[in-house]
């Protein structure tokens, strides 16, 4: 059954969504669902990347998405940093799935709304809606996969191309645990990663490496936010906005 959602974003702007979905697929609307909420009370600026605060306790919260192939290992990624659990053999994700996870970060409380999208080619049009002003996102790929790498560029290209001017990406080399099946060595991985202004770490959800450290640096590097007319909250300051307004300002 086709499922067809639209919802107004702010003021004048409207963006329409349609959501493919099996009748049986219900879990999976109840995330497209909960998507949609979650941007209507979080992104007041439909292209802008968005953290939202609370002033009293410096508790920012950050929309983090999750792209890549299918297989690449994206959901045990998120369930070992979310609960330190793994599993052999993972279920692949229906659309999308919602989880959180609160740290902490020099003298704040962050805590990632984590979307972790599906990565078979069907639900690749859906991908829009999950990283649309998202504050950062975590590229994954199979290391023992060169077709998985590939398919890692063609996500972080259509990122630099529709994603958020100030989103912070990381690229991920999963499944490094695999060395005897290794296929892309660290040394490719890197230097793309330096080529396209990302960060690259080899994680494996297996073992652990790496898997708290990625999302860690990805807090780190996040912009700091700065207050808006909106007591409720704060944005990501937009590079575009500041050009534009620093360009026609006096000296």
């Amino acid at each position: 059954a086709r499922i067809y959602l639209g919802y107004l974003l702010e003021r004048n702007y409207t963006e329409y969504l349609v959501v493919v979905a099996d009748a049986s697929s219900f879990l999976a609307i109840l995330d497209y669902l909960r998507l949609l909420i979650f941007n209507l009370v979080s992104s007041p600026q439909a292209l802008s990347s968005v953290i939202m605060a609370t002033a009293g306790n410096k508790t920012i919260n950050a929309k983090l998405v999750l792209l890549g192939d299918v297989g690449a290992g994206k959901s045990s990624l998120v369930l070992r940093f979310v609960k330190d659990q793994f599993v052999e053999f993972q279920e692949s994700t229906i659309g999308a799935a919602f989880f959180s996870q609160t740290l902490s970060v020099n003298d704040a409380t962050l805590k990632f709304e984590i979307w972790d999208t599906a990565g078979q080619e069907r639900y690749h049009s859906l991908a829009p809606m999950y990283y649309r002003g998202a504050a950062a996102a975590i590229i994954v790929f199979d290391v023992t996969n060169q077709a998985s790498f590939e398919r890692a560029k063609k996500w972080v290209q259509e990122l630099q191309a529709q994603g958020n001017t100030n989103m912070v990406m990381a690229l991920a080399g999963n499944k490094s645990d695999l060395l005897d099946a290794k296929k892309v060595s660290a040394e490719e991985a890197q230097t793309y990663a330096q080529e396209n202004s990302l960060f690259f770490m080899e994680t494996s959800a297996k073992t652990a490496a790496n898997v708290k450290e990625i999302f860690y640096e990805i807090a780190r590097r996040l912009p700091r936010v700065q207050p808006t007319e909106n007591p409720t909250g704060m944005v990501l300051p937009d590079r575009a906005m500041d050009r534009a307004v620093s360009s026609s300002c006096c000296a």
